[in-house]
């Protein structure tokens, strides 16, 4: 019996990120959720209060299996600029692999859902535990990377991939693994300062 709520709870989030994926959260009602789902629109409620946690909970589901991805093979005593490129190459990877996923991500951060997430993460006294701005952080300190605000060093770091992504998703541009590792070779020249010492990595 649980191993069936469990399933059904999943199908739930799955037709969810199928749906917001591909029409966005306003034509992704909770109706059209159980219809995709193949469950009646209560039987949702048992599982989430009402569609906000729903898509909160999606959301976690997601941003931890793309924190797994990271962190695979990812070296957090190694040089600052492996260490980005070992991020950004795996970022980039992730979504090229899981385009569904990155079609939710995409519009959730550009959503009043990912304001706060943002907010937190951009201008908090915590990193709770972002790999992104441990490192760039460090990278400042150090004076290995450019002393410029947190969300122009992440917008300069990130961004370009978010864009790119999006590009290969649509089929304007195809990302093979040597476009790959040029793509975030220049995402970290965007941010390196000119002249590094090789102690300072």
């Amino acid at each position: 019996m649980v191993a069936e709520s469990s399933e059904k709870r999943q199908k739930i989030l799955r037709a969810a990120l199928e749906l917001i994926a591909g029409h966005g959260f306003h034509d992704a009602p909770i109706a059209l959720i159980a219809e995709r789902a193949g469950v009646g629109a209560g039987t949702i409620y048992r599982y989430f209060e009402d569609k906000d946690v729903l898509i909160a909970e999606l959301f976690r589901q997601l941003h931890d299996k793309v924190y797994t991805w990271l962190m695979n093979g990812y070296g957090p005593d190694r040089p600052l600029e492996e260490r980005f490129l070992h991020l950004g190459t795996a970022l980039l990877r992730y979504f090229v692999a899981n385009p569904m996923d990155f079609r939710f991500l995409e519009q959730y951060f550009n959503s009043p859902y990912g304001v706060a997430f943002r907010r937190t993460k951009l201008l908090g006294t915590s990193d709770n535990g972002d790999l992104y701005r441990r490192l760039l952080e460090e990278g400042v300190a150090r004076k290995v990377v450019k002393d410029l605000p947190l969300v122009v060093l992440y917008a300069l770091a990130t961004g370009p991939l978010l864009v790119v992504a999006r590009d290969h998703i649509l089929g304007f541009v195809e990302l093979s693994e040597p476009l790959i590792a040029q793509t975030i070779q220049a995402c970290w020249d965007g941010i390196k300062r000119g002249v590094t010492n090789e102690n300072d990595q």
